[in-house]
C-alpha cells in the first residue's frame, strides 16, 4: 500500500455552456495545467500538485465526460479535446500555461501546443500512446483491435481497473482507499465509461496523423517518461523526441505509469527546472 494520499480540494465550476467542470486550483505564480488519462481523474495529481504550488498556480480538472465533470456534445479526438481544453482555459482565465499531460491527456496537450502556439508556454508529456506505429503492451494492442476496448469498458470495468492498478504501479504498491474510491466511483459510472469508449475510438482514428502535428510544435517540450512503463515503452518517447524539434527527453529510472503518485518529488524537480 502506498502512503496515504491527501486528495486535492475541488469545486464544480459552472461554465457558460451550462456544464459543470470539476477543478482543483492551488498556489500562485505562472500557471501549470495538469491533464489526466483513464481510469484515473484529476486526483492522479494529488501528490505532485502541492509540491509545485509554492512556485506556480497549479490547475487540474476532470476532462468533460470523465471523472466528475459533465460531458459535452460531440466527438473526442485529440484535436477536439485540445479545442475543449482551450475553451476551459478561456473560462478559467488562464493565459499561456505550461501543459502537463499523462496517458490520454498527453496527446491533446501536444496538439494544443501545436495548434495554439500563442496560448501555450510549454508542454510536458508523460507515458502516453503518442505514436500508433510504435510498440505497446499486448493489452493495449488487444484493446486497440476490433473495438475490444469498447466491449471491455462496457462489460469489464472492474477487470480494467484491477489491471490498471497492478500494471500502473510498482510491484506490491496499491492505491490507498480514499484515492481508489475517488477513481472507482467515477470510472464505474456507465456514462463515464461510454465517453472513454468514444475517446478511445477517436484517438485510435487519429494516431496516424498526429506525427505531422507534433512536428509543428515550437514551444519548449519536455518528454518525461517512466523507464518501466508496462504499456507505453520508452521507444514511444524516443521517437516523439526525434520528431519534435527542440524537445528534451528525460527518463525517470525505475518509473512506472502512475509515477505522479510514486515519484512525485522527482517529477516536481524536473518540471520546475524545465519551467524555469
Amino acid at each position: 500500500m502506498m502512503p496515504d494520499t491527501r486528495l486535492l480540494a475541488t469545486q464544480r465550476v459552472l461554465l457558460r455552456n451550462g456544464k459543470y467542470l470539476r477543478v482543483a486550483r492551488l498556489g500562485q505564480g505562472p500557471p501549470i495545467v495538469f491533464l489526466h488519462g483513464y481510469p484515473e481523474n484529476l486526483q492522479i495529481w494529488s501528490r505532485l500538485a502541492p509540491l509545485l504550488a509554492d512556485r506556480f498556480e497549479v490547475i487540474a480538472c476532470d476532462w468533460p465526460g470523465m471523472g466528475y465533470s459533465d460531458e459535452w456534445a460531440g466527438g473526442a479526438t485529440p484535436r477536439l479535446q485540445a479545442e475543449r481544453l482551450l475553451m476551459i482555459l478561456d473560462e478559467l482565465g488562464i493565459q499561456q500555461p505550461i501543459l502537463v499531460g499523462l496517458d490520454m491527456g498527453g496527446q491533446p496537450a501536444l496538439v494544443c501546443a501545436a495548434l495554439h502556439q500563442d496560448r501555450i508556454a510549454r508542454v510536458v508529456v508523460m507515458n502516453s500512446l503518442v505514436l500508433g506505429n510504435e510498440p505497446t503492451s499486448w493489452e493495449i494492442c488487444l484493446l486497440r483491435k476490433f473495438g475490444f476496448n469498447r466491449f471491455a469498458l462496457r462489460t469489464l470495468p472492474r477487470l480494467i481497473f484491477f489491471r490498471a492498478e497492478r500494471t500502473f504501479l510498482p510491484p506490491r504498491q496499491r492505491l490507498d482507499q480514499p484515492l481508489r474510491d475517488d477513481f472507482q466511483t467515477a470510472f464505474f459510472t456507465p456514462a463515464v465509461r461510454r465517453f472513454i469508449s468514444k475517446m478511445c475510438a477517436g484517438y485510435q482514428g487519429s494516431l496516424d496523423r498526429l506525427p505531422d502535428v507534433y512536428r509543428t510544435i515550437k514551444c519548449p517540450t519536455l518528454i518525461l517518461w517512466a523507464e518501466h512503463d508496462k504499456h507505453f515503452p520508452v521507444v514511444q518517447a524516443e521517437r516523439l523526441h526525434e520528431i519534435t524539434a527542440g524537445s528534451v527527453l528525460e527518463i525517470i529510472p525505475g518509473g512506472t505509469h502512475w509515477m505522479p503518485l510514486i515519484r512525485a518529488d522527482e517529477l516536481a524537480r524536473s518540471i520546475a527546472d524545465f519551467a524555469g
